[in-house]
């Protein structure tokens, strides 16, 4: 069985769509864990009847981190998989990825991502996935959207228990740096939906936080600050040749 970990915080406009893609699996032996992390909408009223749907509410905000982790705990399938609950799968999503690990014989795996607006509207750009990411790519550029991938529960690690963006490459980091390797799936199997456009002060917070993410993971304060120069200057130039791919 595999474990879906959703932690939801006032997102009413947007689970909905996020449950129905879980529901509409053609790989039907799943249970999705909503943790409602102290919502102050229906976030988790009206949800469908569902035995595969279990829902747990905090008592208090505690931050999408001890969501996830709250949600990892109660997990009991052999396979974990996470889904935000602004974000979407393809309806075989499950059963190609799960299919994916077995051919090659992988824990650990994530597929390529679509990306929505805000309004739900289909952006041009897909994020590739590399068949065979190392943690030495991954120092350069993370592939691995958080709700693309899914691997074995006993690998599983807690993510950062601290109010931190990034905190899935943290783990990602921890995770490829001991077991060497995961295996992208190309196809872009997941939804994501993307937020208001980035302002460059949002691309100065995000370097912050990469800085900050390669420092919790034990690099020192040059060595963190060369590499997220190397994320920078990586992104960018992706950035620029995906414009152009689309003129």
């Amino acid at each position: 069985m595999v474990s879906i970990i959703m932690p939801a915080y006032n997102a009413e406009k947007t689970i909905k769509a996020s449950v129905d893609s879980v529901r509409a699996q053609t790989y039907e032996d799943w249970e999705l864990i909503i943790i409602d992390d102290a919502s102050k909408d229906k976030t988790t009223e009206n949800m469908p009847s569902d035995p595969r749907i279990k829902i747990y509410k905090n008592d208090k905000n505690m931050g999408v981190s001890n969501a996830r982790n709250r949600g990892i705990s109660l997990a009991t399938g052999d396979f974990l998989a996470f889904l935000d609950s602004d974000d979407q799968w393809h309806a075989y999503k499950l059963k190609r990825q799960l299919d994916f690990m077995r051919e090659n014989n992988c824990d650990i795996s994530y597929t390529g991502t679509a990306y929505t607006n805000s309004r739900g509207e289909m952006l041009p750009y897909v994020l590739r996935a590399k068949k065979e990411f190392t943690y030495s790519y991954l120092l350069r550029r993370n592939l691995m959207s958080l709700s693309s991938v899914i691997l074995k529960r006993d690998l599983m690690i807690p993510f950062p228990a601290i109010n931190m963006l990034h905190e899935d490459y943290v783990v990602w980091m921890q995770l490829l740096r001991k077991h060497g390797i995961a295996y992208g799936l190309d196809e872009p199997l997941l939804i994501y939906r993307m937020g208001e456009a980035t302002k460059s002060s949002n691309r100065i917070t995000s370097a912050k936080m990469t800085y900050n993410a390669y420092h919790y993971v034990g690099y020192g304060k040059f060595s963190s600050f060369f590499l997220t120069l190397r994320y920078a200057y990586h992104s960018i130039t992706k950035r620029m040749a995906n414009m152009e791919d689309m003129l």
